[in-house]
């Protein structure tokens, strides 16, 4: 049912937009005041998700680490995945944001059936870190070429990007890897979640939902420039004049598929600060990994100690002493054999004669 939710609220959306503009000419809603609703969402949303964030007490040093830490200095410490020093933490969270290095290192338990024993196999989740880094990748590649529809003149860096992205000449237009890999990776990923029993089991529409979102962002996107090749100049004057303030909607007729493929954009950007997908921003800010690693060098105490009151054993005795005599359990003090041990030695005390004073010469 989360498949089915997902992938038919991503199917509505296209047809709202499609009908919205094609049949009501709603072009002003969904080409300027939906797209400018969503940018304001997006950054207000992240920001108070940052600052929410930011206001949480992290009253312990928790980092997550694979290596061994530095203590006595025989033992050789791993500077990188346990680091005790700032320039240590960096380097991992270079690590870490740019090559994804613990998904690189993540592993997965695999149950079989072995000679009519059940077995439990650990293996690699390489492929799993391939389709993630490439995903990633390609959505920062659509995202930087995309630039070219919001400046003039266009950088050269983005120039340099659509060159390499384009890099193997293939059709007319010219064929964009990143936006087939997009689609591709995304599908991969849903493909893994659908298949894997143990995924599929703890899988939710807030985990389908992005998936089902990206691709039918990269699906429309594809359709519009290898298909119904729209009407760029017209797309342009539009974009153009949403990053200047000043809306216009072209004279010349757009494709609702634009409007479709806009408005799924829109919802992606507003959806953002409120989803799954804000682990982006938040592996910034995660202590497991923007600590360092230096317990065997600084002690850390917990801030909110506060004075405890207690109740010792000798309080736990003196209020329930009698009640322990009377079950049978021992005591360590017991007034009343303690006072009769008492009488008994001052009695024997009384009784043994002194011994005679020795005779002075």
């Amino acid at each position: 049912m989360h498949v089915i939710f997902s992938l038919l609220a991503v199917i509505v959306l296209i047809a709202i937009a499609y009908a919205g503009v094609a049949g009501a000419g709603m072009t002003y809603l969904f080409g300027v005041v939906i797209p400018y609703a969503a940018v304001i969402t997006f950054f207000l949303g992240l920001i108070l998700k940052v600052l929410k964030w930011g206001r949480s007490a992290v009253p312990f040093n928790i980092p997550t680490t694979c290596g061994q830490q530095k203590s006595l200095p025989w033992i050789k410490p791993n500077s990188v995945d346990n680091p005790t020093s700032t320039g240590g933490v960096l380097a991992r969270m270079f690590f870490e944001v740019l090559t994804m290095r613990s998904l690189f290192r993540n592993t997965k338990l695999d149950y079989r059936v072995a000679h009519g024993q059940p077995v439990i196999r650990q293996g690699s989740e390489k492929f799993l870190w391939l389709f993630a880094i490439l995903f990633h990748y390609s959505f920062l590649v659509v995202l930087l070429w995309h630039l070219r529809f919001f400046m003039e003149p266009v950088p050269k860096l983005v120039g340099v990007i659509e060159a390499l992205d384009g890099f193997f000449e293939f059709g007319l237009p010219q064929l964009l890897l990143s936006g087939v890999i997009l689609v591709a990776m995304a599908g991969a990923l849903l493909d893994r979640r659908l298949r894997m029993p143990n995924i599929r089991y703890i899988s939710l529409t807030s985990d389908y939902f992005p998936l089902f979102l990206i691709m039918g962002i990269g699906i429309t996107g594809i359709l519009m420039r290898y298909l119904l090749r729209v009407d760029i100049t017209a797309i342009k004057e539009l974009t153009m004049s949403l990053a200047v303030m000043k809306p216009v909607i072209p004279q010349a007729p757009i494709d609702p598929l634009f409007y479709a493929h806009i408005f799924l954009v829109s919802v992606l950007f507003a959806y953002f600060p409120f989803s799954k997908l804000m682990h982006m921003p938040g592996v910034f800010m995660s202590p497991t990994r923007n600590l360092t690693t230096n317990s065997r060098e600084v002690r850390h105490v917990n801030p909110w100690n506060y004075p405890v009151k207690t109740h010792t054993y000798d309080e736990y005795e003196e209020d329930f002493r009698d009640l322990m005599i009377e079950a049978g359990l021992p005591v360590e003090h017991n007034p009343a054999e303690e006072a009769a041990a008492a009488e008994g030695g001052g009695e024997a005390a009384e009784a043994e004669p002194e011994a005679p004073e020795e005779k002075k010469e």
